[in-house]
């Protein structure tokens, strides 16, 4: 019985493994990009309190981590690390 289980995890893991590897790479590039514009965009739009959220320092929290995280994303995906 233990043996059936792992030869099941053993072939998600193998077909995870080829979706990853069969995804272009252009695709990879442009929606990583787009991920940046849309992070770094919404937070921007928390900033500028676009939103109109009553608390101030939640806006301006959220706003802030957004943007660090879509600069984060770009800095990868420039160093290449996904």
């Amino acid at each position: 019985m233990g043996t059936g289980i792992v030869k099941i995890v053993k072939t998600i893991k193998l077909n995870t493994m080829d979706n990853y590897g069969n995804t272009p790479k252009g695709a990879r590039l442009a929606f990583g990009i787009l991920m940046v514009i849309v992070y770094i965009g919404v937070g921007l739009l928390f900033i500028f309190d676009i939103f109109s959220i009553d608390n101030a320092a939640v806006t301006y929290v959220v706003g802030g981590l957004l943007c660090l995280y879509g600069v984060w994303r770009g800095y990868r995906l420039y160093k290449g690390m996904n």
